[in-house]
């Protein structure tokens, strides 16, 4: 996917409005996870993402700075974001229990 001509949110859209179900891509543009929920909002917004798992189970919820994810809006709006991370560096990552 080209993301070249995605708008990037700015930090007072970093809510977990906007955020809630973003899909997650990797350096290699692939799907890593999805944001379940977020804690907090704008500069210290922190995004908790479903990492693995099929259809929903067995999904391992881990939390990372949202400034570590770029986050954008495609051409038909859809927001998504975009991390170094890659999907076993996510997995790796304590588990997140609220």
């Amino acid at each position: 996917m080209d993301h070249t001509n995605h708008t990037r949110l700015d930090q007072s859209e970093l809510t977990e409005a906007v955020l809630d179900g973003a899909t997650v891509y990797g350096p290699g543009d692939e799907n890593v996870g999805s944001v379940s929920h977020t804690h907090g909002s704008g500069a210290s917004c922190e995004v908790v993402i479903d990492v693995g798992g099929f259809l929903g189970l067995g999904a391992k919820p881990v939390k990372v700075p949202a400034r570590q994810i770029d986050f954008m809006r495609d051409e038909s709006g859809t927001v998504h974001g975009m991390t170094t991370l890659t999907k076993d560096q996510l997995k790796a990552m304590p588990r997140h229990e609220d």
